[in-house]
């Protein structure tokens, strides 16, 4: 019974979570600071939720419709909670104090997102060519969406629409379908251009397109995060050494640029060390997404996936100045708990639902 168990867990998916895990405890102990610290303290129930969750009967516990709802549900109501409790911290109400720990909520409701996505569409995947279908899942998409605007965290409602956009391509909907998906997206985001983003949010767009304008200001982070990344060489500064972030010129060193943190220290073979085991965390969930014969688990393997590749095209594009900069950390590396518990939750629930077959 215990070696069955044991058997669910999946060696080179968790070794390419540790890789991740390390290079953003090396980048944050680097400074010397108390984010070390304070990240440190989420080490453990995210090892735990990795390694443990997949030791459960996760299969007969998703398979009731009231627990995935239900996570959809309480994560909404966190959401709302987060608009009436949540603290001003640089201009955004994002994060709950509980005690001495700060949650954001937003993060939570990517996992809660993926599966209950996941269960709507290995359902419905078949009738994803009805239109009802896909208004019914951008209803989803939106109500969360719209409160996360409200905090306001442009980044992550871009992650959002990721995961329903990708869902929507992963149940092969037709063409036509598709446009008309992309263009209610176009239209809200219109209407969010309008009337629910900052002035600085537009103006880091904006930015993207005249990148030598403002570097006092607009485009300060951008030109500092290109010096820190070209700074670094083929071997980088050593470890402790770099000098963007530890004197205070590059801004978010260890969240939404801990990319270009990372680099200055340890060079061109750290970023590629790191890039590779990012890439193959996200193969390694398409293998077993590709090789599950059930469709909620191939629906969720695939949805992480979309998330995790999601969040790093848009944190390396605001790094290289590819994007704007609009506050997308790295899964794993970035500073902040619950992040790291959000991917272990996955990968735990990935893990533990899949077959083994596709481990072989």
């Amino acid at each position: 019974m215990i070696s069955k168990a044991i058997s669910k867990i999946d060696l080179p998916l968790l070794g390419a979570t540790f890789i991740l895990l390390l290079s953003g405890f090396l980048a944050l102990a680097s400074s010397g600071g108390e984010l070390f610290s304070r990240q440190a303290v989420w080490l453990i129930p995210t090892i735990l939720m990795a390694v443990g969750l997949p030791l459960l009967n996760l299969k007969a516990i998703l398979s009731y419709k009231w627990v995935i709802y239900g996570f959809y549900g309480f994560c909404l109501l966190l959401l709302i909670a987060t608009h009436f409790l949540a603290p001003e911290i640089s201009g955004a109400r994002s994060w709950i104090q509980l005690g001495v720990f700060q949650i954001q909520p937003s993060e939570f409701m990517k996992a809660a997102l993926i599966l209950f996505f996941s269960s709507f569409f290995a359902l419905r995947h078949v009738a994803i060519a009805r239109l009802s279908i896909i208004v019914t899942s951008f209803v989803y998409f939106l109500i969360p969406s719209i409160l996360v605007l409200m905090q306001p965290d442009l980044g992550t409602v871009l992650v959002f629409f990721g995961i329903w956009f990708g869902y929507l391509l992963l149940s092969e909907i037709r063409h036509k379908h598709l446009l008309v998906a992309f263009f209610i997206f176009i239209l809200v985001g219109a209407i969010g251009w309008s009337f629910l983003l900052a002035d600085y949010q537009k103006n880091r767009i904006a930015a993207l397109f005249s990148p030598e304008v403002d570097p006092l200001g607009v485009n300060y982070n951008i030109i500092q995060s290109k010096i820190a990344i070209g700074s670094g060489g083929v071997f980088g500064k050593g470890f402790g050494q770099g000098t963007q972030a530890h004197l205070g010129f590059l801004p978010a060193a260890h969240t939404d640029f801990i990319f270009s943190t990372f680099v200055e220290e340890w060079g061109f073979l750290g970023g590629l060390l790191l890039i590779g085991a990012f890439m193959y965390l996200v193969y390694r969930l398409l293998i077993l997404g590709r090789d599950s014969t059930n469709n909620f688990a191939r629906f969720i393997s695939l949805g992480t996936a979309l998330m995790l590749m999601t969040h790093f095209i848009i944190n390396l594009g605001s790094a290289t100045g590819l994007l704007p900069v609009i506050g997308v950390g790295l899964p794993l590396v970035s500073y902040g708990g619950s992040n790291l518990l959000t991917v272990a939750l996955l990968i735990g629930i990935v893990q533990g639902i899949t077959e083994k077959r596709a481990r072989a």
